[in-house]
Parts: structure tokens; C-alpha cells; sequence
């Protein structure tokens, strides 16, 4: 008898950690299973994104939190297709609880963006179906960036269901007031003003003299202003917002007008406004002219050590060999705009020594690069 009663009791014992056990099973399935949604398309106002477009975006970046079963796409379309529906206008809560009713779910996810002035406002809804009644709505103002619409989809939802956010790219894409980069400005990292250039040189001091000086005496018998003419070629290594650094080469001839051929090669480092026009440039600058190394003596300068100092300088003269020379190159410009017409201005000068400038010169070019 006693058995039995210990063979009872380990009956009941076993069946009651069954059911527990069953049912704590059952509360861990329900507790995994997750809410279903769907998610058709989004309002579209102002923007060059469809309302299909901005949907699959939503529908994306809905699915990323892994909060939700979201029903497939093509499983939306078929039914919809099956059932004749429309939904080409359908973003109210009314229109999408009569969708409801053909496609199951327990919540439906909607919203849109339009363009207001200079700012896209992103609104997204969620509609609990078995409620019939808006559970959750944010609405996100953010600059006027088309090219972002991704991010601003994703900032909205993750907004909605407390996710961690970006918080330097929210700054970046709401902020009027930031600093300028290649996110909130993308269109002002383009233009390039590779192109001609032409323009004046005009020479100072000791060499103003030897152009003007006749031939007999080292120099050219030329009016000391010059025409020149060449090619800009550029390349952006930094482009940042409004602000780009460049790599810049420039050719140059001048004094074709006076018979004289005077090649020129400039290689800058730049940097330019993209928004306001202005551009600052410096680096070497090469040359070929004719130099003589002599001495003063009596007004006249001649070749050869000076035999009293047995020392020479080395100038500028049309009776010398022809010598590569270099100097500093430094440059102020402004870009003109008219349409797609590029019209870069700039003034340059020379430091090639200790003598200070010696070279004073403007240029002008033209292109119809972005």
C-alpha cells in the first residue's frame, strides 16, 4: 500500500513538471514571435523618389530593426493584384484598414516625404489594425538633401521605435548652421575650371630696365608688358563641403607680340571657395631666359669675374646663354558665373628673391565644366 502511494505521488510529481514545462515552452514561442506589418507604398510630394520608391525604402529600413515580421513585398503585390485593389492614393488610416481586411496583419506601417520650402519633412505612422487607431507617428524636418532621402527614412524609424540613432549624421542633415561638407552640400565639391587662360605680365625693377635697354648693352628694346597665353590643368585631391584643395599646372607663353618667345610652367597648390568664387594658389614657377654673368663697371655690364672683387652677378641679358630660372608664384582669383559659364579672374606675383617682386601679372579663362 505504501508503494503505491510513493508511485502516486511521483505520477503526480511528473505530470505536474510536464505541464509547467509545456507551458513555459509555450510562453517562450509566443514571447519570439513577432508583430506582423505591412507596408505599402509612401507619399511622395516634391521629390524625384515615386511613392513605390519611398515605400521599399521605409519597407527597408523597417525590416533592419528586426522588430517586426514584414510581409514580402511580392506577397503584397500578388494579393493586391488577386483582390483588385488600389492603392495608388491609399496612405490614410481608413483606406489602409480596408486593406486590412483582405491582407492580415496586426499593424500597418505608412508615411511620406515632401518637400516644404527648403526642408523635407518625413512623416511615418503606425496603425494598430485590431485597434483601428494610429499607435505611433513622428515627424522628422530635415534639409532640403534629395540625395539622402535613405538616411532621413532611416533617422524616422529609428526615431519612432527608441533605436540609437546617428547622431553626427542627424546633425549633418538637420542643422542649417553646420559646417559645410560633402553630405549637406553634395553639388559643391564639382566645379573645375580646367581651361585656357590668358592675360598681361608687366616687369619691375632691375629687369623693367634690361627689356627696355638696347640690344648693344644686354637688353631687348621691348616694352616691358607683355601678353601671354596658356592652359590650366587641375586636379581636386580635397573636396569637402564648399572647400576643395587642388593640384593645379599652368603653361604659359609670353612676348609673342614682341618676337620674343618667354615659356612659362606654374605648379600650384590651391584652394577654392566652391560657393563664393575666391581661390588662393602659391608654388614654384619655372622659366627660360637668357642670363649673363658679369660686373658693373661705368653704367655697363660686363661679362666676367670684376677684377678687383673677382666676383660676378648673374642677371638677366639678351648677350647670355639660355638658363632655366625659378621664383614664387603666389595667386588671387575669383570665378565668375553665367549659367554654366565659368569665368575665372585671377592676379598673380613673383618672389624670386631677396630683390622682392619682380613679375605683376593678370589672367582670365572660361570653361562650361560643372
Amino acid at each position: 500500500m505504501k508503494n503505491l502511494k510513493n508511485f502516486s505521488k511521483q505520477v503526480f510529481l511528473f505530470l505536474l513538471l510536464t505541464i509547467l514545462v509545456n507551458e513555459l515552452n509555450a510562453q517562450t514561442v509566443k514571447s519570439t514571435v513577432k508583430p506582423t506589418v505591412i507596408i505599402l507604398n509612401a507619399e511622395s510630394r516634391g521629390l524625384p523618389n515615386d511613392a513605390t520608391q519611398l515605400g521599399n525604402i521605409l519597407r527597408a529600413e523597417v525590416e533592419k530593426l528586426d522588430d517586426f515580421d514584414v510581409t514580402d513585398k511580392y506577397d503584397v503585390a500578388f494579393l493586391i493584384e488577386k483582390n483588385k485593389l488600389n492603392i495608388s492614393n491609399c496612405y490614410g488610416k481608413t483606406c489602409l484598414l480596408e486593406i486590412a481586411k483582405v491582407i492580415p496583419t496586426e499593424y500597418i506601417i505608412t508615411g511620406g516625404a515632401e518637400l516644404i520650402g527648403q526642408n523635407i519633412t518625413v512623416t511615418i505612422r503606425m496603425i494598430n489594425v485590431q485597434k483601428q487607431s494610429i499607435e505611433k507617428t513622428t515627424t522628422i524636418e530635415f534639409n532640403n538633401l534629395p540625395d539622402e532621402i535613405q538616411s532621413m527614412f532611416r533617422i524616422t524609424v529609428q526615431t519612432m521605435f527608441n533605436k540609437t540613432v546617428n547622431q553626427d549624421l542627424l546633425v549633418m542633415l538637420t542643422k542649417q548652421n553646420n559646417f559645410e561638407n560633402t553630405l549637406n552640400n553634395p553639388n559643391q565639391n564639382k566645379i573645375n575650371l580646367q581651361g585656357p587662360r590668358f592675360g598681361f605680365i608687366t616687369v619691375l625693377g632691375q629687369d623693367r630696365e634690361i627689356l627696355s635697354a638696347a640690344k648693344v648693352d644686354g637688353g631687348y628694346e621691348v616694352n616691358p608688358l607683355f601678353f601671354q597665353f596658356g592652359y590650366q590643368f587641375e586636379k581636386q585631391y580635397l573636396n569637402e563641403g564648399n572647400f576643395q584643395a587642388l593640384f593645379e599646372v599652368i603653361p604659359m607663353i609670353s612676348g609673342l607680340e614682341q618676337s620674343l618667345f618667354i615659356p612659362n610652367l606654374a605648379i600650384l597648390n590651391g584652394f577654392r571657395n566652391s560657393k563664393n568664387g575666391w581661390e588662393f594658389a602659391f608654388g614654384p614657377t619655372i622659366s627660360i631666359s637668357k642670363q649673363l654673368d658679369g660686373y658693373e663697371a661705368g653704367g655697363k655690364f660686363i661679362a666676367g669675374k670684376d677684377p678687383i672683387t673677382n666676383k660676378s652677378e648673374t642677371r638677366m641679358d639678351s648677350r647670355g646663354d639660355s638658363r632655366l630660372t625659378g621664383a614664387l608664384l603666389l595667386a588671387l582669383g575669383k570665378t565668375l558665373k553665367s549659367g554654366k559659364l565659368n569665368i575665372p579672374i585671377n592676379f598673380w606675383c613673383l618672389f624670386p628673391s631677396a630683390e622682392g617682386i619682380t613679375r605683376l601679372g593678370v589672367s582670365f579663362g572660361y570653361n562650361t565644366k560643372p
